[in-house]
């Protein structure tokens, strides 16, 4: 289990340098130039002098390999630079939007994952029967509309109904738990039902799948009671792909909220992506992108490391 953890681990540094160059080298062959649009600004006029002056401020000037030497032997010490929008350190500005994404992505993949798991299974075991057409409409429903949509009809039910809204300032989690929730909960869940509806169907199809093996109809024919069938033999096996959607999508939830925050004002790394990627910021995008690829890495390892806690198989390979 070690070597297998050494060796997943060892890949995840040929792919992080990959997102890396790839990064560095597309946002520098884009078009536009960052230099004249921080003189110029938008639609004003751009001394050329002005212009060089902040290319070589800014390091633009030198060939392409050593700006990505640079830049790269500033991520190993884990300075990512300044913003050339905000003028402030790029981790900054990563860190006190990063609480409120993760926080986000963790509430909605434990609402995706407490609605999944036990509705497919329900439908599986249940197949053909009303409660499985009722998992079907909910599922349908969860994939038909969009996480934004819902969070609108929610905001409006709020204040239609019951006179209220969420509070429009973010407030930390271990600052006040309450008042942190009442703000959350919301995107948390229009986003999580979405995810779950996706987990559900596949939680369903893959416990049907499970309960048709050789196996189970061995452990049904030994007289064995249905729940031990279910959560001993079949729920385990039928687990891991949903393990991996669940995976995937936490890994995505962490920049990919921006309409969502949008919505609800949530000032998250979603927003700060599309910000970024208007004002040409080179230094945050590159390492919002890295941000994000690290994140994909460390939940497929995470998922490599439950599929062999799942199937005894994998670890014996």
């Amino acid at each position: 289990m070690l070597e297998y953890l050494s060796r997943r681990i060892a890949l995840m540094v040929p792919t992080l340098l990959g997102v890396a160059i790839l990064t560095f080298v597309i946002m520098r062959i884009m078009p536009g130039d960052v230099a004249l649009l921080i003189v110029a600004g938008e639609g004003g006029y751009a001394d050329p002098s002005q212009v060089e002056k902040v290319r070589r401020e800014l390091g633009l000037d030198k060939p392409l390999l050593v700006q990505f030497a640079t830049w790269l032997w500033g991520v190993l010490r884990f300075d990512f630079g300044t913003s050339l929008w905000t003028t402030r350190p790029v981790l900054y500005e990563i860190g006190v939007r990063l609480p409120l994404s993760l926080q986000i992505a963790v509430m909605a993949t434990l609402v995706a994952a407490a609605l999944a798991i036990p509705l497919g299974s329900l439908a599986a075991m249940r197949q053909d029967s009303w409660v499985d057409y009722g998992v079907r409409v909910f599922t349908i429903a969860g994939l038909a509309i969009p996480s934004f949509w819902l969070g609108i009809l929610m905001l409006l039910a709020m204040v239609l109904w019951f006179h209220w809204s969420p509070p429009m300032i973010y407030t930390p989690f271990f600052e006040n738990p309450a008042e942190n929730l009442k703000q959350t909960i919301w995107p948390a869940l229009a986003v999580g039902y979405r995810y779950s509806a996706i987990a559900a169907r596949m939680m369903r199809s893959s416990l049907l799948e499970v309960l048709r093996e050789d196996y189970i109809r061995t452990a049904w024919a030994k007289g064995l009671r249905e729940r031990v069938i279910i959560i001993r033999h079949g729920l385990r096996n039928a687990l891991l792909p949903v393990i991996t959607i669940l995976g995937y999508e936490f890994a995505f939830l962490i920049g990919g909220l921006v309409v969502t925050e949008t919505v609800f004002n949530l000032n998250g790394v979603g927003r700060l992506v599309v910000e970024a990627v208007f004002h040409r910021d080179y230094n945050i995008i590159q390492a919002l992108v890295l941000l994000i690829a690290l994140g994909f890495v460390v939940v497929n390892l995470i998922v490599d490391v439950f599929y062999a806690f799942l199937d005894p198989r994998i670890r014996y390979h």
